[in-house]
C-alpha cells in the first residue's frame, strides 16, 4: 500500500510540473502578446498584483500571518531583486523574440546554477558535471549565436536566466529556515513594488480589451506557483525537473499558432544541448546525494 500510494504522489507531482510549465509558457505568451501595446513594468506590475490571489490562498492554507512571518528579511530582498530583474528580462525579452527562443535560453538556469554553487556556496563539482557544464554552455552559444545572427535581445534573456539561477543559489541558502510560501508571498511583493515604481514613468492607459489579460497574467502565474510548489512537494526533485521541459513544446505550439515563430536548427540543436546536460547534472546530483561522495564525481 505504501508503493502505491508513493507511486500515485509521485504521479501527481509530474502532473503538476506538466500543468506548472504550461502555465508559465502561457504567462510569457501573454506578456508577449501585450508587450507592443504596453510598457514592461506595467505588464510585471499586473502579473504581480494579480498574482496575489492565488498566493494569498497559498498563504492562508498554510497558517495566515504565521506563513510570511521571517528572521531573514535580506536575504528575502536579495532573492527577491534577482527574481525581479530575472522577470523584467523574460518579459522584455518575448516581446521581441520568439517565445520558444526566449524559454529554451531560460533551460540554462540549472547550468549557472551549478557553476556558482562552487563559487559562492562552496560545493564541490566533479569532471562529469563540470563536462556536462561545459557541453551545455556550448548549446546555449548556439542559441545565442554570436557574431553575425546576433540579436542583444538574446543577450537580455540570457542574462534574465543568470538571474534566475542566482535567485536559486539564495533560495538553497535558505532552504533551511524559510518555507516555499514565505518566499514566494516576498517575490510577489517585490514584483509589485518594484514594478509600481517604475510605473509614474512607463504608464500606458489599457484598453477594454487588455484587462483580461493582465488579470489571467497574474492569475496563471500565481497559479503556476502553487502547481510548481505542489509538484515538488509531492515528488522529488529528479522526477519534477525532466517534465518541466515540455515547456519548449508549448512555446513552440502557442508561438507557431499566435506569431507563425517556427524554430530554427540552432534553436531545437543549443536546447538539445542544454535541456541533455541538465539531465546529467540531475543524475549525477542524484547520484551523489543518495551515496557516498567518491572521486571524480
Amino acid at each position: 500500500m505504501a508503493e502505491i500510494a508513493d507511486g500515485q504522489r509521485r504521479i501527481a507531482g509530474i502532473a503538476f510540473a506538466c500543468l506548472a510549465a504550461l502555465c508559465f509558457t502561457m504567462v510569457d505568451a501573454i506578456a508577449k502578446y501585450l508587450a507592443p501595446h504596453l510598457p514592461t513594468a506595467e505588464i510585471m506590475f499586473f502579473r504581480g498584483l494579480f498574482a496575489l490571489l492565488p498566493v494569498l490562498y497559498l498563504v492562508h492554507g498554510h497558517g495566515g500571518i504565521r506563513a510570511i512571518r521571517t528572521g531573514r528579511p535580506v536575504w528575502h530582498l536579495l532573492r527577491a531583486s534577482f527574481a525581479v530583474l530575472s522577470l523584467f528580462a523574460a518579459f522584455f525579452a518575448v516581446g521581441r523574440m520568439p517565445l520558444a527562443d526566449v524559454i529554451a535560453i531560460a533551460f540554462a538556469a540549472p547550468l549557472f546554477v551549478t557553476g556558482l554553487s562552487v563559487l559562492l556556496l562552496g560545493e564541490r563539482v566533479g569532471i562529469h558535471r563540470w563536462s556536462a557544464v561545459i557541453v551545455g554552455f556550448v548549446g546555449v552559444i548556439i542559441m545565442v549565436r554570436p557574431g553575425a545572427q546576433f540579436d542583444w535581445v538574446a543577450l537580455v534573456a540570457l542574462c534574465g536566466t543568470l538571474a534566475m539561477a542566482c535567485a536559486a543559489i539564495v533560495v538553497r541558502h535558505m532552504s533551511s529556515t524559510e518555507r516555499s510560501v514565505t518566499i514566494v508571498f516576498y517575490h510577489t511583493a517585490a514584483t509589485i513594488l518594484a514594478a509600481g515604481v517604475m510605473l509614474p514613468a512607463a504608464w500606458v492607459m489599457p484598453s477594454l480589451a487588455d484587462w483580461p489579460w493582465l488579470i489571467a497574467i497574474g492569475v496563471v502565474g500565481g497559479a503556476a506557483q502553487l502547481m510548481q510548489t505542489e509538484a515538488y512537494r509531492r515528488a522529488p526533485v529528479s522526477t519534477v525537473v525532466p517534465f518541466q521541459y515540455t515547456a519548449i513544446i508549448w512555446a513552440v505550439l502557442i508561438g507557431y499558432a499566435a506569431w507563425v515563430d517556427a524554430p530554427d536548427l540552432p534553436l531545437l540543436g543549443g536546447a538539445t544541448l542544454v535541456v541533455a546536460s541538465v539531465l546529467y547534472v540531475l543524475h549525477r546530483e542524484t547520484r551523489r546525494r543518495s551515496a557516498a561522495a567518491r572521486p571524480g564525481d
